[in-house]
């Protein structure tokens, strides 16, 4: 199964790191980029977060984002992706 989805992270993010291990207890498989490390990505998080860095915010296949979503919320939106 391939990544639906590109959490953008931190590696300092608690918040960042809980749903990394919930996801993959789950095995929701989804790629992830260090906005520290990349700064277009950052920028890429601050367009959908009024300006802020929040993390971790998820963007999915059909272009919407969730800005610290809770694993019920990500596999809802995957269900409604794969639906």
């Amino acid at each position: 199964m391939s990544a639906t989805f590109t959490m953008y992270s931190t590696p300092w993010c608690g918040y960042c790191h809980r749903l990394k291990s919930q996801l993959d207890r789950e095995g929701i498989p989804f790629e992830i980029v260090d906005i520290e490390q990349q700064p277009e990505a950052a920028k890429l998080v601050e367009s959908v977060n009024n300006g802020n860095q929040t993390v971790p915010t998820l963007v999915y296949s059909d272009g919407t984002a969730q800005t610290n979503p809770s694993l019920a919320q990500v596999k809802e939106k995957l269900a409604s992706l794969a639906g």
